[in-house]
């Protein structure tokens, strides 16, 4: 809808039809939420207006839909929880967006103010819980700052001003239902918020492509800034011979098979490149934090993005080109940047061993002790049935860890940077709504999908045609896997009673099955597929090592995420240190 189409009703407009009104403009189809009577004048307006109010099971997973469609299309995300609890279950799901750098609109209402300080019924600071996880924080009491304050909130989502990121806004349930003054309702507040476009200026421009022409080894990482950018990434690689590597919040944009991407280097590629260049990424700690022991201690960085987190976060980059992506990969494309003197053998034997482990038939994967099938047997049999439309998505702890190696994926989402199990299940929901008409499959671990396993309903009652996968060891299998080899004697927690999900599917209305032997994976994915929503409750080993237990991310190492950044970064402190001496 535009704001030339939005119904109006001059001077009968009420606070909560103008914010249906601001919600509708933005392009939004549907809102996540669960009932309250605090709310419930704006859900109201908003189904007035056409848009879908997609009712979830719990605040937390509204809060995860509306994240990955936001994830998903580009576009805001829009999820409106209810007072108290409704906002301090929603928490957890807006700290993820904000790590994540998700542009979200939640919207709230607090006690009425004639109530407020006297211990109302679900009273809490709730502005003050969540400014910590928003980019911005507005309570509005008074219809006059409505529309400027969504306008404001929707700017900072989006990112103008910033890394995108949710935004929060709550009001009065009074002043809902109150009228506001055609003076308010200035058609200007009923425009689409766009995210401006930032172009790179012409002096940083060519100073990154000089340190690209004087470069050897030059390494492309993406972020989240590469997403919209496919055409731009490819013909940069093409042109300027760059190796890339991917990250969780790219993943999928590149197809699997582009020759420039070396995913099964990842660690020589870091490692042996004179020149980074980080694409709308942040060097957190899935990337060392940038550190001199994990990448080439020579290496030199182009930093490309639009905020500060993106530009010069844990370390400054040589050349900082504030700036969109897409934008300024097509400047270097035109300018012809490009090593003058390449080290085209190290380039071709990377590309050249990634090819030969990608296409290397993989060794036979054992059953473990108890008989179950190990869970790389699962997703094999899983990338059988993705296609490239397909939106794979992943949660959980010990089988995200095998889906990394594994998982063959176009358009991905997992739990993201804050870690958030239970997300999974809500994602499937939200991305199956948005594509209906792409294959969504969604691969869960068994403890992550206690968390959400009740939208399963939410699946079945809004016709969300998601295929959901359960890898079930019984177990929170990489923490009993760590606890055993700290603490042998002990299994405190960590094991879980034996639960059939198939047939909690069944009692939600769903299709499901369980599949204890390898040879029965495709048949009875074809025949979820056909019966969509479906749950495949699958029996994998918990004898399986995963790799992030192998790199010690369960040790909690002080420097670094995984054990072995972790002792490169003290040998590389040591050296220092006798240096000094």
């Amino acid at each position: 809808m535009t704001s030339d189409n939005l119904p109006s009703e001059p001077g009968n407009a009420t606070v909560a039809m103008a914010i249906a009104r601001f919600v509708a403009a933005q392009g939004v189809s549907r809102v996540y939420t669960l009932p309250g009577s605090h709310v419930k004048p704006i859900c109201s307006e908003l189904a007035r207006l056409g848009i879908h109010i997609v009712s979830a099971r719990h605040e937390c997973s509204a809060v995860h839909m509306a994240h990955a469609e936001a994830d998903l299309t580009g576009r805001i995300g829009v999820a409106i929880v209810t007072t108290g609890p409704g906002l301090t279950n929603a928490v957890t799901a807006i700290a993820s967006a904000y790590l994540s750098r998700t542009p979200l609109l939640v919207m709230s209402a607090r006690v009425p103010d004639p109530q407020a300080g006297m211990g109302a019924l679900e009273e809490v600071p709730q502005a003050a819980l969540v400014r910590p996880v928003c980019r911005y924080v507005r309570e509005i009491s008074d219809a006059r700052h409505v529309l400027s304050g969504l306008h404001m909130a929707a700017t900072m989502a989006l990112g103008n001003d910033g890394p995108p990121g949710p935004v929060y806004v709550d009001f009065t349930p009074n002043l809902l239902k109150q009228p506001i003054s055609d003076w308010h309702l200035d058609p200007h507040w009923f425009n689409a918020v766009v995210r401006h476009a930032r172009p790179p200026h012409d002096e940083s421009i060519a100073r990154a492509a000089q340190l690209l022409r004087n470069s050897r080894r030059p390494l492309a990482i993406g972020g989240r800034g590469v997403l919209g950018a496919g055409a731009a990434l490819e013909k940069f690689l093409e042109t300027s011979g760059s190796l890339y590597l991917d990250t969780r919040e790219s993943r999928g944009v590149l197809s699997p098979e582009n020759p420039y991407s070396v995913p099964a280097l990842r660690g020589r590629a870091i490692a042996e490149a004179d020149l980074v260049i980080t694409l709308g990424r942040r060097l957190d700690f899935e990337l060392a934090y940038g550190s001199g022991a994990v990448f080439s201690e020579s290496a030199r960085f182009i930093r490309i993005g639009r905020s500060v987190e993106e530009l010069s976060e844990n370390r400054r980059g040589d050349i900082e080109v504030c700036a969109d992506v897409d934008a300024t990969l097509q400047r270097l494309v035109t300018l012809d940047a490009k090593p003058s003197r390449p080290d085209n053998a190290w380039k071709d034997e990377l590309i050249g061993m990634n090819v030969e482990k990608t296409r290397a038939r993989r060794p036979a994967r054992p059953a473990g002790a108890d008989g179950r099938m190990h869970p790389l047997t699962l997703i094999d049999a899983l990338n059988q049935v993705t296609d490239d439309a397909t939106v794979s998505i992943v949660d959980g702890g010990d089988i995200l860890s095998w889906a990394r190696v594994g998982l063959r994926a176009h358009t991905y989402l997992d739990l993201g940077p804050f870690g958030c199990l239970g997300s999974g299940a809500p994602y499937a929901v939200a991305a199956a709504l948005t594509f209906p008409s792409r294959r969504v499959i969604a691969l869960i671990g068994d403890g992550s999908f206690g968390f959400g396993a009740m939208e399963i309903e939410t699946a079945v009652r809004t016709g969300a045609r998601a295929l959901f996968v359960v890898a079930n060891n019984d177990a929170w299998n990489i923490e009993r896997q760590d606890q055993l080899i700290k603490y042998p004697d002990q299994e405190l927690g960590t094991t879980l009673s034996p639960c059939r999900y198939d047939l909690l599917a069944k009692s939600l209305g769903a299709y499901g099955e369980r599949v204890e032997h390898a040879e029965d994976l495709a048949a009875a994915f074809e025949r979820g597929l056909a019966n969509l929503p479906a749950v495949i409750d699958v029996a994998v080993t918990r004898d399986a090592v995963s790799p992030d237990l192998k790199s010690g991310l369960a040790n909690v190492p002080p420097l670094h995420a995984t054990q072995s950044w972790e002792d490169a970064e003290r040998r590389m402190l040591e050296r220092s240190k006798q240096a000094r001496e």
